[in-house]
């Protein structure tokens, strides 16, 4: 009897099939499965077990690399300006150039957000570090294609999107956005992984309201800028 373990070599399983005149899927499913994704999880790129094991570098890719839309749906996204080098000079051309970048933050004076700080108990508060975000868009100035709206349901999931790549963060429990999972995904179809996120960032951003970024800078000047981190 046949080894059923035993596989041609990869780069012969095509050549194989096409002489078959079948699928190398059909040949070998399970040996095709193991390195061919096929899945819904075909659409991820990679997975890191914390936020801030995912290289900067793959950020900034993915900042620049961006030309439609950009969205930052992190509830405070402090970290981005801590991380990202000239970050508001990058998305100021960006927005010149047309793509669209929006902010979707929490609400720093909402309840959920000091239900969040009383969590969480850091020195450098939600509500701070959402302050911080909103005293850097308004430094930005006026930019045409530069939005940012207040939502309070995204506070235990972040995704931030580059046109059709995405990271996304489930926050877990009492941890910082800093200490709980990330994926990488790249959009391939209809209603996959991708799709699925993105519906559910564009539904908090048509329920969002307008975030005032005016009278901030007062507030800022006397927070802590500590070195805790979260979204």
């Amino acid at each position: 009897m046949a080894d059923e373990s035993r596989v041609p070599h990869p780069g012969t399983w095509e050549d194989v099939a096409s002489a078959l005149g079948v699928g190398a899927d059909m040949l070998w499913p399970r040996a095709v499965r193991d390195v061919v994704k096929t899945g819904p999880e075909r659409e991820i790129v990679d997975a890191y077990p914390y936020r801030n094991a995912c290289p900067t570098s793959v950020w900034s890719r993915l900042i620049d690399s961006a030309v439609k839309d950009i969205t930052f749906a992190g509830y405070t996204n402090y970290f981005l300006w801590q991380e990202q080098s000239r970050l508001a000079d990058r998305l100021k051309t960006k927005a010149s150039a047309g793509c669209t970048v929006r902010f979707l933050i929490g609400d720093p004076d909402s309840d959920v957000t000091r239900r969040r700080e009383a969590v969480e108990g850091v020195p450098l508060t939600v509500g701070t570090r959402i302050r911080i975000t909103l005293d850097a868009l308004e430094r930005m100035g006026a930019v045409e294609g530069l939005e940012a709206r207040f939502s309070d349901e995204h506070i235990a999931l972040s995704v931030f999107s580059f046109d059709d790549e995405m990271l996304v963060t489930p926050h877990l429990s009492s941890l910082l956005g800093h200490e709980s999972p990330m994926l990488h995904l790249r959009r391939l179809g209809d209603d996959g992984l991708y799709d699925r996120f993105a519906g559910h960032v564009t539904a908090l951003w048509a329920s969002g309201r307008p975030a005032a970024v005016s009278g901030t800078s007062s507030v800022l000047h006397e927070a802590t800028f500590a070195s805790s981190e979260v979204d």
